[in-house]
């Protein structure tokens, strides 16, 4: 984290499972309303422009955003050089906090928008209903060519990986592959993408 200076992948699962934990608490194990509102029905399965559905303008809008930023501006590029060498991005006058907050920031609006078209998609919400796209997430950036302690890759990348994935998904459906079964292999395709992008040196996208 941007402050606490500890792992962000490590704290971030640990921070999701204290939440569901407090969930459990709070609320008995039964959510308190369990079918998705209209609204989030309409964004993630209506649709409102020329026929388009509205889950891909989402996307687009979100996607075209990402590249902009990445490539375009300077938050971006102080971006890519934290992740090359935090203490070299902030030697060279990167106020490496603040960039690594405003990426969290980012980050959860994502993630809250990706919540909402989940949620919107299966007409309901439960807890830990993301879990299952946990491993799958992670497998497909990495594939797609990011590190994942930052530095190199690319939007374009990660769309590529999440269609590897996806096809991934398809033939492990077709073979009748159990879900253990699916978890194991998208482990084995992040710790083998680790081993191989690992050993290379690492440069901006």
């Amino acid at each position: 984290m941007a402050y606490l200076r500890v792992p962000s992948m490590i704290f971030t699962l640990g921070i999701n499972a204290v939440a569901q934990g407090l969930i459990v608490v709070q609320t008995g194990g039964f959510a308190p309303q369990d079918r998705a509102t209209p609204t989030m029905h309409l964004i993630a399965t209506g649709r409102s422009l020329l026929g388009i559905p509205n889950a891909l303008l989402v996307w687009l809008v979100i996607g075209a955003a990402t590249v902009f930023l990445l490539h375009k501006t300077t938050l971006g590029r102080a971006i890519y050089a934290i992740g090359n060498r935090e203490r070299a991005a902030y030697l060279s006058g990167v106020d490496t906090r603040r960039v690594v907050m405003l990426c969290f920031v980012l980050a959860g609006a994502c993630s809250a928008a990706a919540g909402v078209l989940l949620t919107g998609y299966s007409t309901k919400a439960y807890r830990a209903m993301g879990d299952a796209y946990l491993l799958p997430a992670i497998a497909a950036v990495v594939l797609g060519g990011t590190h994942i302690l930052g530095g190199s890759g690319s939007y374009i990348g990660t769309v590529v990986g999440v269609i590897l994935i996806t096809l991934l998904q398809s033939i492990l459906s077709v073979m009748q592959i159990p879900e253990m079964g699916r978890q194991i292999v998208y482990g084995i395709v992040i710790i083998t993408m680790l081993l191989v992008y690992g050993r290379g040196r690492r440069h901006s996208g």
